[in-house]
């Protein structure tokens, strides 16, 4: 069968495959992603819905099973055969499915899923509306996003940065932190389709003493999608803080999405991609600074700006 007469130009499309067992029982399911070039060659890349039970790490400790993420593994397979109405299937000579070695394509390289680390405040969930209405009702002082022209508190609060720290740690033990912050629209969405091509990790500059909090609130918002969960513990009161670009590589990150030209040009200097995620373009301090000029590093304006991006960064 001639794949042009089915697509006439370059295409891609996705289908789900399942395998079952001799006796008919489903054992997993697969998403298989097909793209028909211009010279009609057809190459394939899939992920399987099994997962072996790996926990997933925040920072070094093994977490609970509510926070487990499951890996997903590249299609394993031996033939694959096509019939007239595009049906697919995975054989062996006998006709029983079976796992085998990774399916290959002649000419065409395999699959490699990319490392992407993840920040939390502003990119995942909406710390600043939730701080900004306790500083409002706690200190008699009114603030929007829109005057936050540096991610830097105390510049904006007209205090010390030592005060500004206390404020932020006692805001952490309200429940306005606790149960104020909601997720960014289209973040979920949007990961939930990344994660079949990306390995997802959180990089996020938050302080220690609210680890437990933000894991509860990973998994509450963005259940299984992490793999690994990293603190920088910056501006805490005690601790040591690490760069984010020290997590990055240790993390073997290709990208990184994140908010703060700060770090984006951190971590762009050490040759990772950085995603600097401005939310409709209402970040003021997004646009500070000369991050945005560097050729690592993308301006994007919404969840499905990062997924078209990170789409066109897979490896084939």
């Amino acid at each position: 069968m001639a794949l042009n007469k089915l697509f006439p130009s370059p295409s891609r499309g996705f289908s789900q495959m399942s395998v079952a067992n001799e006796h008919g029982r489903l054992r997993r399911k697969h998403l298989v992603c097909m793209d028909i070039g211009s010279n009609n060659n057809l190459s394939m890349r899939g992920c399987s819905d099994r997962h072996d039970g790996v926990s997933r790490r925040a920072d070094e400790d093994i977490q609970k099973a509510h926070v487990v993420g499951p890996h997903r593994h590249l299609v394993n397979g031996s033939k694959m055969v096509f019939s007239e109405d595009m049906g697919l299937s995975l054989v062996n000579g006998d006709g029983s499915c079976k796992h085998g070695k990774p399916l290959e394509f002649p000419g065409h390289l395999k699959s490699e899923k990319l490392a992407v680390a993840v920040d939390v405040d502003e990119v995942l969930g909406s710390f600043l509306l939730a701080l900004n209405k306790f500083i409002a009702d706690c200190y008699s002082s009114n603030h929007s996003v829109s005057e936050y022209y540096v991610y830097e508190f105390y510049k904006i609060w007209k205090c010390s940065q030592a005060e500004a720290n206390i404020r932020v740690h006692e805001f952490f033990k309200s429940s306005y932190f606790k149960t104020g912050i909601y997720p960014i629209p289209g973040a979920r969405h949007a990961l939930d389709k990344l994660s079949t091509f990306c390995n997802l990790s959180v990089v996020t500059s938050r302080q220690n003493v609210i680890k437990d909090h933000t894991l509860e609130w990973i998994e509450k918002h963005y259940p299984g999608l992490f793999q690994e969960i990293h603190f920088g513990n910056h501006f805490a009161l005690d601790g040591v803080s690490r760069p984010k670009s020290e997590i990055c590589r240790s993390l073997g990150a290709h990208v990184l999405i994140d908010d703060n030209p700060k770090y984006a040009l951190e971590c762009a200097e050490v040759g990772i991609r950085v995603l600097l995620f401005d939310y409709h373009n209402s970040y003021p301090w997004c646009k500070a600074g000369s991050a945005t000029s560097h050729p690592m590093v993308t301006k994007v304006h919404n969840w499905q700006e990062v997924e078209q991006q990170l789409f066109s960064w897979i490896p084939t």
